[in-house]
């Protein structure tokens, strides 16, 4: 979700989130009203209803037209159905989690799996273990391709020297980033793909 959109769903939500702004949304979907009128039906004064409906105003969700000596209000049904279409689909309302805190869980994962090597001189970071979760094994996968260059072709025997520097199990290693299409195989050369 881009940054601007992030901020209209979250101006939207702040809007709404107020009793008084909610029962005056709901009275201005079925009826324009006046702030009188609003301020009689909802039993508060008008500076009352006249600030919440700034609130409103502010996040397009309520239209104001003139009417002689007053303003009349009502429910600003293409707006609502514009912010709908945008932001509220299940791949918009998704990529918040992509967006927010995927690179802090993803660290966590590598710091629980990769450990340094101690005993090698290089200091060379080794994984403690395969994860077992699909989730967390693309998190390691994607770390491992990056030890090999984009444009390169690897033979069999190359992509295991590498891998076995990270993890004795080099055949299993080798065969899931085949298939999380990180790398790609044929005739027992091997390279990686551009997208991670």
């Amino acid at each position: 979700m881009q940054p601007q959109q992030l901020n209209i769903l979250l101006g939207f939500f702040k809007a709404l989130a107020d009793n008084s702004r909610l029962k005056i949304i709901g009275i201005l979907a079925n009826e324009e009203c006046s702030v009188e009128e609003l301020a009689v039906q909802m039993q508060l004064n008008e500076p009352t209803i006249s600030h919440h409906l700034t609130k409103l105003k502010q996040v397009n969700l309520v239209t104001m037209r003139s009417d002689g000596n007053s303003y009349l209000y009502q429910l600003d049904n293409d707006a609502l159905q514009s912010i709908s279409k945008e932001i509220f689909t299940p791949d918009k309302i998704a990529s918040l989690i992509e967006d927010m805190g995927t690179e802090d869980w993803e660290s966590k994962v590598l710091k629980n799996y990769i450990e340094e090597d101690r005993c090698n001189q290089n200091s060379v970071q080794r994984l403690k273990e395969i994860p077992a979760s699909r989730k967390k094994r693309l998190v390691i996968l994607k770390w491992l391709v990056n030890q090999f260059e984009v444009g390169i072709n690897y033979p069999e025997r190359l992509v295991n020297e590498i891998l076995k520097r990270y993890h004795p199990d080099c055949a299993t290693l080798r065969r899931e980033l085949i298939g999380y299409q990180l790398m790609q195989r044929e005739n027992g050369v091997y390279w990686r793909m551009t997208q991670v």
